[in-house]
């Protein structure tokens, strides 16, 4: 079949990047496709390695049989090289590129840790990010404690490698990911003694109940739910709404928790406090979408930080689409539906096609419900109330807040990039990926009204993953692959 665009680049092999893939072989594109993991499936998908594989791994996973569908079709497809262990470290523009783009992808391709990595760069005719999302998580007084964990960590853990990250576990945050969460923590064996919802029924109402004619279409999402009801009966796993963990406890590590009612803003009420004995806490706000090399590319960002797509999932960059969480948290099957309209418009071609119908319809379903869930538990204006002079706000240059306030106060600046240099929040190795956002809202809130004003973002990271000085000055290896109308198979 013949392709306006003939070789395209997918990074990312999670949901949104696996039917990105097969979307863009339907059409005859030829596809090079990326991960830094050594597996298929991304965060979602998470799952024992294939030497050993779970007896029932389907049960374990929502969706299993789609992931076997996409990732069988890519691997099976000698026109759709996959490269494993992977990693994107910079995109920059080339108008020497061969590539429609004009843009070159900087690749290293090894174990992370590793020696002796291979250098690539990758000039395609079209590129689709799926890049996704990391955990969100609020600062509290303990968080920094081991036995401290994000939502995304302790599944992972229950997911990839069968491991409980307690005996007595507490979780707590925002957000549907809380239930399957907790079903993971119970199905390793933890005893889940209680989920902590900040948003109280109000909140939940006006963000759920208006339209429900709209939710029709996430019918699924519904049976899903229950689902999870279920196994909270089952495993006797308590529910609380309004409530969240304001503070951990512990030398060594998570020895107790305290847990206090939340105001609507999410303000701790005075004498709610209750002191829960753990040796495990999952804390998670949501997640913030990985942003680094769609800014790379120049591609503009809506008023949320969300990269902003048209219908075709195009960006304002030419040959550069999105896909997934990047675009807006909605779930793997908002994700499905953006991968395959940016896979098939990648190829060339249109929004409008037959292809892609069903796809548009899903996509605008599971946009609704990405907006309700915002709407019902998102992050709300109160919860700094819950941090202490001495919290610790940046873990990796160990910033407090009380650092934080009066080095902004001292300094009477309004520019965030000084106000990083001044304090050394969001230096450390992460880059900002864990506090960045947190920084940002503390700051602003700090100087007042007229905000931060020099327009700089902590999701902007020029070198997006660590690279070896060795690695800069070996030379980089055009790769043969991308002007291929074939690419080989990768290294798996």
């Amino acid at each position: 079949m013949n392709t306006s665009r003939t070789d395209v680049l997918v990074i990312g092999a999670g949901p949104a990047g696996l039917a990105a893939a097969r979307a863009a072989r339907a059409r005859g594109a030829s596809v090079t496709m990326l991960d830094s993991s050594d597996q298929l499936g991304g965060q979602f998908w998470r799952h024992l390695p294939p030497e050993r594989p779970s007896a029932n791994e389907r049960m374990l996973h929502h969706g299993w049989v789609k992931f076997r569908e996409l990732s069988e079709t890519v691997l099976s497809d000698d026109g759709c090289r996959v490269i494993r262990g992977a990693q994107v470290w910079a995109i920059e523009p080339d108008s020497t590129s061969a590539g429609a783009a004009h843009l070159a992808v900087h690749v290293v391709v090894g174990e992370p840790d590793g020696t002796g990595r291979r250098r690539l760069v990758l000039t395609p005719d079209a590129i689709v990010l799926a890049t996704g999302a990391h955990d969100r998580t609020l600062p509290f007084p303990g968080w920094d404690l081991p036995g401290v964990f994000t939502g995304g960590a302790a599944q992972a853990l229950a997911k990839g490698e069968r491991l409980a990250v307690g005996q007595r576990v507490v979780v707590s945050g925002a957000g549907p990911f809380l239930l399957p969460v907790a079903a993971s923590l119970a199905n390793t064996g933890s005893d889940v003694v209680g989920v902590y919802e900040a948003n109280r029924v109000p909140a939940l109402v006006r963000g759920w109940l208006p339209k429900p004619w709209e939710l029709a279409g996430a019918a699924g999402k519904g049976t899903e739910l229950a689902g999870y009801l279920a196994g909270h009966l089952r495993h006797r796993i308590p529910y609380r709404l309004g409530r969240a963990v304001v503070a951990a406890h512990g030398t060594d590590r998570v020895e107790a928790v305290t847990i206090a009612a939340v105001t609507p803003d999410w303000a701790p009420i005075p004498g709610t406090k209750q002191r829960i004995e753990v040796d495990a806490v999952c804390v998670s706000h949501g997640f913030t979408p990985r942003l680094e090399l769609a800014i790379a590319a120049g591609c503009e960002l809506t008023a949320e930080r969300f990269v902003q797509v048209d219908d075709s999932q195009h960006t304002n960059v030419h040959g550069v689409f999105a896909a997934g969480e990047i675009t807006g948290i909605g779930g793997v099957d908002l994700a499905l539906a953006e991968g395959q309209i940016a896979g098939h418009a990648a190829a060339g071609g249109l929004a409008a096609d037959t292809e892609v119908r069903s796809a548009v319809r899903r996509r605008r379903t599971f946009r609704g419900f990405a907006r309700r869930i915002e709407a019902a538990h998102g992050i709300r204006d109160g919860w700094p109330a819950m941090l202490t002079d001495d919290t610790i706000v940046c873990r990796c240059e160990e910033v407090s807040y009380g650092t934080l306030c009066r080095a902004t106060d001292a300094t009477g600046s309004r520019s965030l990039r000084a106000l990083k240099l001044s304090t050394r929040a969001g230096l450390g190795i992460c880059q900002g990926r864990i506090c960045g956002r947190t920084i940002e809202a503390l700051l602003a809130d700090r100087v007042g009204d007229a905000g931060l004003t020099d327009g700089v973002s902590t999701d902007r990271r020029p070198i997006a993953a660590p690279i070896r000085l060795g690695e800069l000055a070996d030379p980089a290896h055009p790769d043969p692959a991308s002007q291929h109308p074939v690419p080989l198979k990768g290294p798996k």
